[in-house]
Parts: structure tokens; C-alpha cells; sequence
């Protein structure tokens, strides 16, 4: 019997376990498309590619396995890469497809030609074209495998007309032995070093725990936790990698963390990398005699630290097992029981000035305020996106975390216009979930329109925007295109059939959320237009409040 390419992708996407897929329809994918659908994966059609991208990025973050995403052939495939490449930034697993001109028309000037395999490769970690039909299957398997092995990321496979068009014999596939148990490597840690890292710890007076989203797909949430508390040192994570434990967890100082890290005698990193979001390990953000310990799934991630007393590639959920293990009868929390006063009683006392600037009632609005409303409104779990500048500041020292991988933002490489997508990917890969967007108003005109996606799939979402007139806090509005004006973007919503509100007073922000949360429970997405101060500047500081 005889079955074609197309037919062949769609059974290998199955084998798996795809259920949702993120695109766009065009030639050469319809065939895929509609065998995709017979076999009985969601397709979610969305308004840009780019947006489908990031969409399976939030998937992946969410469900901790590849998100898939496809364009048609030339503009619609290179039209993912701002998406993959933010995902390989990120080091989120997705998987992107595209259909591409015929093999038998290259270099020919066929319609939508071009080297998109030559695109994709500086922002995958692999790209790869496919030249027989017969060998689809071999290829998505590599794909997945390769999204989700050593340090996770984006891959791009291409797939040409003709070869999804290929028919060829049933018997003449070999499917590849799907491994069993789950894609990601876990190396464990060498005995010899989790022994130096308990004698480092043991001559430590004020270790710290630095994580990052590789707690997250090493599943490792609930031993990084056991380890802090058996260890009873402070934590702090990544703006991607928060939630892994509760941030209102007695070692958590969030008021105090400039001070933690500028005071800590021994960092342990584990599963985030020494980038510039913690100022690359370097005075004056750390103590010039601080020491460094770090475990990653990827050796260039080590070799890349400028300074460190200790590497270790080992997966971090096995490797904090050994550790914790190792622990025993050596370092208790009382080790440790003055740094964390200390840590305690500046994290209190900046808390009491901070949440006297969230209940401020200037007018406009104030960011601040708006994170407050917004953090005293959503629940525990609510999984919270958070994308723009100023308001991403705000939200990320004012809303805290409590659930892993239940906070997205715009990541590492500063991507504006991930969080509605971001949004509508969460809510497909966790529907019963509840999802707000926090949003700046120039990064929701960026995806603006997939609210049209989120309403025709039923995929309802709250979100949120800081309508401040512009980019970026500017206080004499001197940047060349800053003002965008203040845009009704609520009336905007209600004509794509979306709930709308507009708000001008801080009063007011609470009852437009309660009126917007019953749309979402009916199934309808809401967008909360808020006004808010255009002369607002976030300054870089950390004072995260918990919501008890």
C-alpha cells in the first residue's frame, strides 16, 4: 500500500505524542494539515508565525516536552525564526516545520524559494532537510530527540513539496524504536564532586542556591526544594525559572537579594546559566571572594563561567538527589541560621516601605499599583505572563510565584510580543489552567491580533495592558518613536469578540477584573485596558511581596 510524505509526517508527529500544533496553512503543508488533523492533533491556526512559535515555546515550558509549530514554504517559515530564536535563547524544546519548495525545482527560481535550512541554523540547535519521504520518520525522531537532549532548544526540519507529496511503499518504512521513559538526559554528578561540594558547604558561612528553568525540564522542582530546606540555605532563581519553590517560602528573601548576593561567601548554580542576569558572577554584584559552584546539563555552559571553583555537568535533578543524600549528619539548617536572620530582617523591613509604593493612588495609575491589583487578584497556580519593559520590571519585583513553570516573560533575549501568544500556548497545553497576561501596550501591538486566535479555539485568556501612550518610561519624551498614543484596544477586543475594559482610576482596576475573570469562565477571552503613568521608570530593584 502506498502512502505519501505528508501522511508519513503526520503518523511520525503522532508516534510522539503530539496533541496540539501551532501554524498557518500554505502550500506545500495543506495535505500535511489535513492528514495532522485526521490522526487526530489539535492544529490551532494562528495570525502570524511568528506568534506560532512562540506559542509551542509556551507549550513546552508548560508540559516540559517539545511545543511544534509549522510555516508554509519561503515568508511563512522565516517568519518563525524571531519566535525559535528567542526559544533557543530561552532553551525551550520546540520542534518547527516548514514547508519548502521542491528538490526538483532548486536553483531554478521556483515559487517561494530559498535556503531556509541555511536560515534556520544560527537560530536552532539543528536544521536539517529532508530529500526522501521514506526517511520522514527517522527525521522527526532525531528532531524531537534533539530539541529535548543536553541543554533543550529549538530544532527545524524542512520539508520540500515534492518529498511531502512522494508517495512510496507502506512496507518500505522503518519506523525508529521510540525510547522509552522520557527524552532528557540525566547524567549523574561523579561521587568525588558531590563530596567537594559538601566540604565547600561545610566551610561556607553564607551560601546561596541560584537556579534557573533547567529545574524546570529536569523535573527537579520538589528535590531543589528538599535540598533547601534540608540545607537551610536562601534561593533566589531566574525570572524564567520562578515558582520552582514557593516565594513565600521562609528561605526565600525576594526584598533582600541585591544584599544576598553581594554578601554570599559560596554560590551553588544549578540548572540556570552565570549570564547577565546575574551580572555574570562578577563584582560588584558578588563578593570578588566569593566561590562558585556549578552544575548544567551542558559542558560549554561551564566552560563559559568566568569564574569557578567547581564544574559539574550532571543533571540537575539527579545530581541534587546525590546531594541531598550526602548531606546527611553535615549541614542542617542551623549551619546556617544567622545568615538567614540577617537576610530575614532586611528582607522585612523593605517589604514594609515597598507595599506603602504598591497602594499608592496617584493619578495616572502607577505600574505599581496595577501589579498590586493584579497580585492580589489571581490565585496561587494562575499561570501569569508578563511581557513589555516597564511594566515587566514592575511585575517581576511586585508579583510573586509560587507554582513551577506558572511564570513567562520575555526571557533572556528580551523578545517584546511573547505574552499573548505565550498565553494562548500555556491555556492549549493546560486548559483547566487559569492564564492572565500582563501586558505593556507597545508589546501587545506587537501579537495583538491573536486575540482572534484565542476566540476562534477557544482558547480564553485575561489580559492585562499598562496603557502608558509608548514605549519604554520616558520622562521627557525624547526617544524617537515613543508615543503611540493612548489606544482604545479594549474596543479593539470587543469587535474580535472579546470582553472589554477600560480603566482610568485605581479603584476601579479590582471590579474590571472580577467583570473580566467571569468572561474567561464563560469561555470568552478579556482584555483590562488600563491607563497608566507615562512617566513611570521601574528602577532595577527587588522587592518581591508574597501574597499569603
Amino acid at each position: 500500500m502506498k502512502i505519501t510524505g505528508s501522511a508519513l509526517l503526520s503518523r511520525a508527529l503522532k508516534r510522539q505524542g503530539v496533541d496540539v500544533m501551532f501554524f498557518i496553512m500554505g502550500a506545500p503543508t495543506h495535505d500535511a494539515g489535513r492528514s495532522i488533523i485526521a490522526d487526530g492533533i489539535r492544529l490551532v491556526d494562528v495570525r502570524h508565525e511568528q506568534a506560532g512559535a512562540m506559542m509551542a515555546h509556551a507549550y513546552a515550558r508548560l508540559r516540559g516536552r517539545p511545543g511544534v509549530c509549522m510555516g508554509a514554504s519561503g515568508p511563512g517559515t522565516i517568519n518563525l525564526t524571531t519566535g525559535l530564536a528567542n526559544a533557543l535563547v530561552d532553551c525551550a524544546p520546540v520542534v518547527a516545520l516548514g514547508g519548502a519548495a521542491p528538490v526538483a525545482q532548486y536553483a531554478m527560481g521556483a515559487f517561494q524559494e530559498i535556503d531556509q535550512v541555511a536560515i534556520m541554523k544560527p537560530v536552532t540547535k539543528w536544521a536539517e532537510r529532508v530529500y526522501d519521504a521514506r526517511r520522514i520518520p527517522q527525521y522527526v525522531a532525531t528532531a524531537f530527540a534533539t530539541a529535548m537532549a543536553g541543554k533543550p532548544g529549538p530544532v527545524y526540519l524542512d520539508l520540500p513539496g515534492d518529498v511531502l507529496a512522494q508517495e512510496v511503499e507502506e512496507d518500505d518504512i522503518r519506523w525508529p524504536v521510540t525510547p522509552k521513559g522520557d527524552l532528557f538526559s540525566r547524567p549523574a554528578a561523579a561521587p568525588d564532586d558531590i563530596a567537594r561540594i559538601v566540604a565547600l558547604l561545610g566551610e561556607a558561612k553564607k551560601p546561596l542556591i541560584l537556579s534557573g528553568s533547567g529545574i524546570l525540564y529536569s523535573g527537579a522542582a520538589s528535590q531543589l526544594q528538599g535540598l533547601i530546606e534540608k540545607a537551610g540555605i536562601p534561593f533566589y532563581t531566574t525570572p524564567q525559572g520562578r515558582g520552582v519553590v514557593p516565594e513565600d517560602h521562609p528561605y526565600f528573601f525576594g526584598a533582600a537579594r541585591s544584599t544576598a548576593l553581594k554578601e554570599a561567601d559560596l554560590v551553588l548554580v544549578v540548572g540556570t546559566r552565570l549570564n547577565y542576569v546575574f551580572s555574570f558572577g562578577r563584582p560588584p554584584a558578588f563578593s570578588p571572594s566569593a566561590k562558585f559552584i556549578r552544575i548544567d546539563i551542558d559542558a560549554a555552559e561551564i566552560n563559559a563561567s568566568t569564574r569557578l571553583t567547581l564544574g559539574i555537568v550532571a543533571d540537575a535533578r539527579t545530581a541534587l538527589e546525590q546531594l541531598s543524600a550526602a548531606l546527611d549528619g553535615k549541614v542542617s539548617p542551623q549551619t546556617y541560621e544567622a545568615w538567614r536572620t540577617h537576610l530575614h530582617e532586611l528582607d522585612e523591613k523593605r517589604k514594609q516601605s515597598n507595599e506603602k509604593l504598591l497602594a499608592t493612588d496617584e493619578m495616572p495609575i502607577h505600574p505599581l499599583r496595577l501589579c498590586r491589583e493584579v497580585r492580589d487578584f489571581i490565585r496561587r497556580d494562575t499561570i501569569l505572563v508578563v511581557d513589555g519593559q516597564e511594566i515587566l520590571n514592575y511585575g517581576r519585583q511586585a508579583i510573586p510565584s509560587f507554582t513551577p513553570g506558572h511564570r513567562l516573560n520575555s526571557g533572556t533575549f528580551g523578545t517584546m510580543g511573547v505574552g499573548l501568544p505565550f498565553g494562548i500556548g500555556a491555556k492549549a497545553a493546560k486548559p483547566h489552567a487559569d492564564v492572565v497576561v500582563l501586558h505593556g501596550d507597545g508589546s501587545f501591538g506587537l501579537n495583538a491580533m491573536e486575540l482572534d486566535t484565542s476566540i476562534r479555539h477557544k482558547l480564553p485568556v485575561l489580559v492585562v495592558i499598562s496603557l502608558n501612550g509608548g514605549w519604554t518610561g520616558d520622562p521627557e519624551r525624547t526617544k524617537p518613536g515613543r508615543d503611540l498614543g493612548y489606544t482604545r484596544f479594549d474596543r479593539m477586543a470587543e469587535a474580535l469578540g472579546c470582553h472589554g475594559e477600560y480603566v482610568e482610576r485605581s479603584d476601579d482596576i479590582r471590579p474590571a477584573l472580577e467583570r473580566a475573570a467571569k468572561a474567561v469562565a464563560n469561555g470568552q477571552t478579556a482584555v483590562v485596558n488600563v491607563v497608566t503613568d507615562w512617566r513611570a521608570r521601574a528602577e532595577m530593584r527587588a522587592f518581591t511581596s508574597a501574597k499569603t
